[in-house]
């Protein structure tokens, strides 16, 4: 299973979702010392972390009959979109998230509110979704828990991190490559746009 279905995202290749996966869990644990050491509320177990940051993807994984992601077929998508996988169009839409919790719950995996929050909001402000959880005012909407924003910032280092690994190197390679274009001096740039001969004769005496 990759992480995701296009090289522009993250981790688009076979074994891509588990290595996605470790990061976040390695990532959570780490970033879960930060949050404490600053003076976190720890209402909830390291048990819980670790559960939430596992399960965080499990959606893409599919609904247990059919996969989410397939081999894709089409060679110019592969080339010049990067579109190495495709959607399986068998499965009825629904979000990773929301799939992630309903597969857990389909194989009678019981969820503390915790966990249940914590993968329902993993993706931030990014799904417009968890605004109403997350984009509110009043303290009694607030998430109870810090582990939903500790899971969410490994989940966006990991992502990120597996990104810089593809593409930065690329883009590095990119800018050396090119050949540098020839700065152009004020007073050349300056006749290049004048349409007028008399003008261009008067600034070309300068």
């Amino acid at each position: 299973m990759p992480a995701s279905h296009k090289t522009a995202y993250h981790n688009a290749f076979p074994g891509g979702y588990i290595d996605h996966v470790n990061r976040v869990i390695e990532g959570a644990l780490a970033i879960n010392k930060t949050w404490v050491e600053f003076g976190t509320e720890q209402n909830y177990t390291i048990e819980e972390l670790v559960f939430s940051a596992i399960n965080h993807d499990l959606g893409k994984m599919g609904n247990g009959e059919e996969m989410a992601y397939l081999p894709s077929k089409d060679d110019w998508r592969k080339k010049n979109l990067g579109e190495m996988y495709q959607y399986n169009k068998k499965l009825a839409y629904m979000s990773v998230p929301d799939r992630s919790i309903k597969l857990l719950v389909d194989h009678d995996i019981k969820l503390t509110e915790n966990e249940w929050m914590t993968i329902k909001l993993h993706d931030g402000l990014y799904d417009q979704a968890n605004e109403p959880y997350l984009k509110n005012y009043m303290p009694e909407q607030k998430p109870r828990t810090s582990l939903v924003f500790i899971i969410h910032q490994a989940d966006l280092m990991a992502a990120r991190i597996e990104f810089e690994q593809v593409w930065l190197s690329k883009f590095n390679e990119e800018v050396l490559d090119k050949p540098k274009a020839k700065k152009l001096d004020v007073k050349t740039k300056a006749l290049g746009s004048m349409k007028s001969e008399g003008l261009k004769n008067m600034l070309n005496s300068l």
